[in-house]
């Protein structure tokens, strides 16, 4: 009944009530004390909105009862036995490569990801698997309908698995029904946007309606022992929207990632308390939803054209996983002012800084050309190791002379034109010895693990030594050096 009286609110004797309200930007959470067009923390425009707190500032007044003393906690010491986080293995190998093993009892991860991507296909399998394995699974949907749900489990081949399913928002109704019979194993939160809950007076998907929902579920995962999974939406800059607030609060952050265009997905582990960061999972989206990708490498080379030039096979490190994919350049003389630079896959600024130490010591020169880079397969690079493909591609395209299409190469440039080695170069190399390829373009400091590996070095100090590698002759001054477009 009380819920009926929006904005009435019980209070004991002896308290004022006093409302306030704060304005919120609904991108990163940054609180004003007024409105602003932008917001100064993420610098988004026309996202700060006014919210109502919702929590009654109550204050002990002159005759009124004290404040309630609270209760002496145990403090516990570092020496001890240290627990293993017990673990609940999804059934699916990729997922529980980024997760750590598998889903920890009482944790709260977080899958963003953009809309149509497969997060609901990925989660609906998980859950499956788990409920097939005896374990109780619940799937709150507060996007779809119930029918839609099982419409879509019936298309996966998951509709006799024994997932309990509910469309539900109210986060009070959702917790009452949790805690009825056995404690669930894993929850599915889908979305948390969709969420609301009576202790904050807010609608649905604003910050403070967010991280009031989150904060209720967190508490029932930690005092229950299940393993709850909130699913986000995304910007169109591909951060998680609205519960980007909630990212210090749960255990683990997951990026479900991939392109319209192309057939596969990746999933990332951004944050993991329980796990290795930076560690990822291929999937590849099919007719009976998403299937393991067991040797990722093998899938972003296999349409690889090695007799066109302007083409580097990249030996990267995943987190824990080796993974070689293909770097494209293509460099055309320009017929505008200022000639144009285009990057998918890859840093914009990390480009610009590699084009610099090109003409500045290597003597290569690209100010009258337009520059375009892509990561083959829609594949998305952060380490710096891919400095050194990015060039060999570049000079490659400049000079239009193919790189060995036995040869992989890797390694991070710096300013003053020195490749330096990278760390993991073994299991790059071994990873690439077991594809097939015989060569490696890598740092001098890198020459004895490829030898180790049983590949051919071709090892690189300086900037000047990879244009002379690849465009042939001997290294020449960065002051008068100067790549040819013929073929030697």
């Amino acid at each position: 009944m009380i819920r009926e009286f929006a904005g009435w609110t019980p209070y004991p004797r002896g308290t004022v009530a006093k409302r306030s309200t704060s304005f919120i930007c609904q991108a990163c959470g940054a609180v004003y004390q007024r409105w602003q067009g932008r917001c100064e923390a993420c610098g988004e425009w026309n996202s700060i909105a006014e919210e109502a707190t919702g929590e009654a500032n109550a204050a002990p007044v002159a005759g009124g009862a004290r404040l309630k003393k609270g209760r002496v906690i145990q403090l516990e010491g570092l020496a001890g036995t240290p627990m293993d986080a017990p673990r609940q293995p999804s059934g699916i190998a990729e997922l529980d490569r980024v997760t750590g093993g598998g889903f920890v009892k009482g944790s709260v991860i977080l899958l963003g990801g953009e809309p149509g991507i497969g997060k609901s296909t990925l989660l609906i399998q998980a859950a499956a698997a788990i409920a097939r394995a005896g374990s109780r699974c619940v799937y709150i949907s507060g996007e779809e309908s119930a029918g839609q749900v099982r419409l879509r489990a019936q298309r996966l081949g998951l509709g006799d698995a024994p997932v309990e399913l509910a469309a539900e928002t109210h986060v009070e109704d959702i917790l009452a029904t949790l805690a009825t019979g056995s404690p669930p194993r894993l929850v599915i939160i889908d979305s948390i946007q969709t969420m609301w809950t009576d202790a904050v007076e807010a609608a649905p998907g604003t910050v403070t309606q967010v991280r009031a929902s989150a904060q209720g579920l967190i508490r029932f995962a930690k005092a229950s022992g299940a393993a709850i999974i909130l699913v986000g939406h995304v910007t169109k800059d591909g951060q998680i929207a609205g519960p980007r607030v909630v990212e210090h609060m749960v255990d683990a952050v997951m990026s479900f990632e991939g392109d319209a265009a192309h057939h596969f997905r990746i999933l990332r582990a951004v944050k993991n308390r329980f796990g290795a960061t930076d560690e990822i999972g291929v999937f590849e989206m099919g007719g009976a939803g998403l299937v393991e990708v067991p040797n990722p490498s093998a899938l972003f080379l296999g349409a690889r054209d090695a007799s066109v030039s302007g083409t580097a096979v990249f030996a990267g490190m995943e987190g824990t996983r080796p993974l070689l994919v293909e770097i494209q350049a293509l460099v055309t003389p320009t017929a505008l002012g200022t000639p144009r630079r285009a990057v998918v896959g890859w840093d914009q600024s990390r480009l610009a800084m590699v084009l610099a130490v090109l003409e500045a010591r290597g003597g290569v020169r690209l100010g009258q050309h337009d520059v375009y880079m892509n990561v083959a397969g829609g594949f998305r690079i952060l380490e710096p190791a891919a400095d050194l493909a990015v060039a060999a591609a570049l000079v490659s395209s400049l000079a239009d002379i193919p790189i060995s299409p036995h040869a992989v190469v890797f390694g991070e440039i710096s300013l003053s034109g020195l490749i330096r080695p990278v760390p993991q170069a073994a299991p790059r190399l071994k990873e690439a010895a077991k594809l097939g390829f015989s060569e490696a373009l890598l740092p001098d400091g890198s020459a004895e693990a490829a030898r180790q590996a049983g590949l051919k070095t071709r090892p690189a100090l300086r900037i000047a030594d990879l244009v002379a590698e690849i465009a042939g002759g001997p290294p020449r001054k960065p002051s008068s050096a100067r790549v040819s477009h013929e073929r030697e």
